[in-house]
């Protein structure tokens, strides 16, 4: 596998329908907005793909396979999901079932790093990951949205087999900290496992595009979470502005930026060639510690709570 880049692209938003971006974004790309994204990003040197079975109910791997097959395997990290709750409870391998079939939609023969989504049962569904590793169908493994404690659990369990977790999936960002606050961006960091951070723009409320004046599109998940709160992050956002105008970049690549300086690989959505260009040109942005703390306090100041629907508390 090739070494990992300091940024991965989401596709969250390529699925339709149930549990599709569509839902939340209010917006549907096209095939061709997807492989200018594609193209754009791959050009950029930004090769790390991370979807889910769940995404758009496979229709996100669909799409990102099909671009796929346009490049050398080799050349690019894959990234998807077993998602526990949409897992067939008549099937003896479950885990193993959900991987065939995102291998299909996809068009490849093994996955880079698989991920149990959420910890619906860390005892149940970790030990299904030991055998898609031991077949080298599965590179390397990770957990999404689980706590410090479930964390330690999956890594004991696939311990003895010579196994362990390679990397965290958890929402983090300036506004939601729970996972720096819990122990766990430490723990990752002490265990050489890779913390990824998804939600960094909080779906773009950190992206200085929305604000009290131009608020998100009525009618999509986003804006029913995010509009109500868009006055409180004022401060914030235009501090943003500021640090970013003083290096020519944008409020969305100074929220990557802190990211990153974190010690994380953020996770960025993709759906225009700017947002692209922002996450590559994020890689070279440098804040220094004053800059930090300015952010981290007044983005406790905000006092906005931004924790999803589907995540449980960290501590």
């Amino acid at each position: 596998m090739k070494k990992l880049p300091k940024i991965a692209l989401g596709t969250w938003s390529w699925g339709v329908g149930f549990a599709g971006g569509d839902t939340v974004f209010g917006n549907h790309l096209s095939d061709q907005q997807m492989e200018q994204v594609f193209s754009n990003a791959m050009d950029k040197g930004l090769y790390l793909w991370d979807t889910a079975a769940v995404y758009g109910m496979g229709s996100s791997e669909t799409a990102l396979g099909k671009l796929i097959s346009q490049y050398p395997r080799e050349e690019i990290i894959l990234s998807t999901k077993f998602t526990p709750q949409i897992a067939d409870k008549q099937s003896a391998m479950p885990v193993s079932d959900m991987l065939e079939e995102s291998l299909g939609r996809l068009g490849v023969e093994e996955i880079d790093i698989y991920w149990i989504h959420n910890p619906s049962d860390v005892e149940k569904w970790t030990p299904d990951l030991i055998p898609l590793l031991q077949s080298g169908r599965v590179k390397q493994v990770g957990v999404s949205n689980h706590s410090l404690e479930q964390i330690k659990r999956a890594n004991a369990i696939l311990k003895p087999a010579g196994f362990s977790v390679s990397a965290v999936q958890n929402h983090y960002s300036l506004l939601y900290r729970t996972s720096e606050d819990a122990g766990i961006l430490d723990y990752c960091h002490k265990n050489n496992i890779t913390f990824f951070a998804y939600m960094v723009l909080e779906q773009g409320a950190l992206s200085g595009r929305y604000n009290s004046q131009n608020p998100m599109p009525a009618g999509s998940g986003r804006a029913e979470t995010y509009n109500n709160v868009l006055p409180q992050l004022e401060k914030l956002t235009t501090a943003m502005k500021t640090m970013g105008n003083a290096r020519n970049a944008s409020v969305a690549q100074v929220a990557i930026a802190w990211a990153i300086a974190k010690g994380t690989l953020p996770i960025i959505g993709a759906t225009k060639v700017h947002h692209v260009l922002d996450a590559a040109g994020a890689v070279e942005i440098q804040l220094n510690a004053e800059e930090m703390v300015t952010l981290e306090r007044l983005a406790q100041e905000a006092g906005v709570d931004t924790r999803g629907a589907w995540e449980k508390p960290m501590v």
